[in-house]
């Protein structure tokens, strides 16, 4: 039987699933009585249409390149993690702690809002690990439940205590020293970009080059041979749980202290809601790599930029926008999905 090179076969499929979600999106607006070729020429010209709009699409990107870490190191390892929602609402709400609350020298002031963010995401991850190990609770069943906790907890903190005097509906502003530097110049990307895609390129290492990594992966490929191997099985759970709270936490730092003009956290949560859920599609969409995953974030982020053009100038209504967005991406997931499937039928 004729084996086919694993990179083309995945660049094929990908191609295929684009054009499957195109299909069957242009089909969605016609039917809504609206031009689809006219409205996707305006989402490319939305996404990358010039340097501003191209830079704009890769702001947008940042936080998802972080969020999709969660689920696709998790599946690495055999874990289901959807928690990155919560993480990240933690890390956010860090990085306005020590971002807005705290005065400290520039650039010190800077690293010590980000890493304090990664280390409030990893220990609102760190529970999920524990009530798997100790009482063999579904990480599904428990991401959620702190992800609601992390949602209500997190109002309470901005309402309460971090609230900006005046405006109760948003947190204390970021002050300068601690705030990534813009980019460009009428943009909203800043050097946080930078950070996000070094913590992607540095997880891809760990996984592939590193002992631990290899376990890692070992014990999401066969937990029971792993287990016979000598592999320390609650390791491989903690450490994921953790590195993935990490990431988490970056994400929520992402969207406070770099993606202007706000430099600050609603109270509503209304400009980091939902990330980390979408963060899921991208990491299918990224086949579960953390170097797809960067690839995989940039389209994401192409749709959401693009399709706010989509609405302005073809006016297709954003819930529309919003479902075609849906659809493409789904077909893109979908052979990671029936992959994740396979994999799980043959266990």
């Amino acid at each position: 039987m004729k084996e086919y090179n694993p990179l083309l076969l995945s660049i094929g499929q990908s191609i295929l699933a684009i054009a499957i979600g195109l299909l069957i999106g242009s089909a969605l607006i016609a039917f809504f009585g609206y031009d689809p070729l006219k409205a996707f020429i305006m989402l490319f010209k939305g996404a990358f249409g010039g340097l501003s709009e191209t830079l704009e699409t890769l702001a947008y990107s940042v936080p998802f390149m972080l969020t999709a870490i969660p689920f696709a190191i998790g599946m690495q390892a055999g874990l289901f993690n959807i928690g990155a929602e919560g993480q990240m609402y933690l890390g956010a709400v860090a990085a306005v702690a020590v971002g807005g609350a705290l005065s400290l020298p520039p650039y010190i002031h800077l690293i010590c809002a980000t890493v304090f963010s990664m280390v409030a995401g990893a220990l609102w991850a760190y529970p999920a690990a524990v009530l798997k190990i100790k009482r063999g609770v579904h990480e599904v069943i428990s991401t959620i439940m702190l992800n609601w906790i992390a949602f209500y907890l997190s109002i309470y903190l901005i309402v309460y205590h971090l609230a900006q005097p005046g405006r109760a509906e948003r947190s204390l502003p970021i002050l300068p020293t601690s705030r990534y530097a813009v980019l460009y110049s009428g943009s909203t990307l800043t050097t946080v970009i930078f950070v996000a895609v070094g913590f992607c390129i540095l997880l891809h290492f760990f996984l592939k080059g590193t002992r631990i990594g290899y376990e890692m992966r070992a014990a999401g490929s066969n937990p029971d041979a792993a287990r016979y191997a000598g592999i320390n099985i609650n390791k491989v759970i903690i450490l994921s749980f953790i590195i993935g709270g990490m990431a988490s936490g970056l994400a929520g730092a992402s969207q406070i202290l770099g993606r202007p003009p706000a430099w600050a956290l609603y109270a509503t949560l209304g400009n980091i809601v939902n990330i980390g859920f979408d963060g899921i599609g991208v990491a299918l969409i990224g086949r579960n790599n953390p170097i797809g995953g960067i690839f995989a974030a940039i389209f994401y982020g192409a749709l959401l930029n693009g399709g706010r053009s989509m609405e302005y100038y073809v006016g297709v209504p954003s819930e529309l926008v919003r479902a075609v967005n849906g659809l493409i991406v789904l077909a893109l997931a979908s052979p990671e999905i029936i992959s994740i499937v396979r994999r799980k039928i043959k266990k």
